[in-house]
């Protein structure tokens, strides 16, 4: 708008528009209308600048908190493999146990089988089955 009325106070006179004649300086008024246009302009650039700064922080801060909640997530996950990963290890340790306990249980009782067949009948089988389970005992020691 003040553009406008630069220009027609610069080309215009009281020739073209009588009420011209009442602006006693029209060259004076179009070079205040001029700086003020320019600094309306200035003052635009500025306040679209900072609205420009103020959005571009707004979706700086949008992408860290985005960022931060996908992080978030990954760390809950891994949280959540490895106590399942350690509850699957100690499934495994128990698992592994209960079959080594049944496997003493299984010698144990062949041995006792063993010594039992020895009191009712003391061959040379039977010596020789118990020679081979204590020799099997010292070879693979703690089952």
């Amino acid at each position: 708008m003040a553009t406008i009325a630069v220009a027609f106070l610069r080309f215009y006179d009281e020739q073209d528009f009588s009420f011209l004649g009442l602006i006693t300086q029209p060259r004076l008024w179009s070079n205040r209308l001029t700086v003020a246009a320019f600094m309306v302009a200035l003052v635009n650039f500025g306040v679209e600048w900072n609205r420009r700064n103020r959005e571009t922080d707004r979706l700086a801060a949008e992408e860290h908190r985005r960022v931060e909640e996908e992080q978030r997530r990954v760390e809950e996950e891994q949280r959540r493999i490895r106590t399942e990963n350690r509850r699957d290890e100690e499934e495994q340790r128990s698992a592994e146990e209960r079959e080594r306990a049944a496997r003493r249980a299984r010698v144990q009782n062949r041995w006792i089988l063993l010594q039992i067949r020895y009191l009712l009948d003391p061959s040379a089988q039977t010596q020789t089955a118990m020679i081979d389970l204590l020799q099997f005992l010292q070879d693979y020691g703690e089952l």
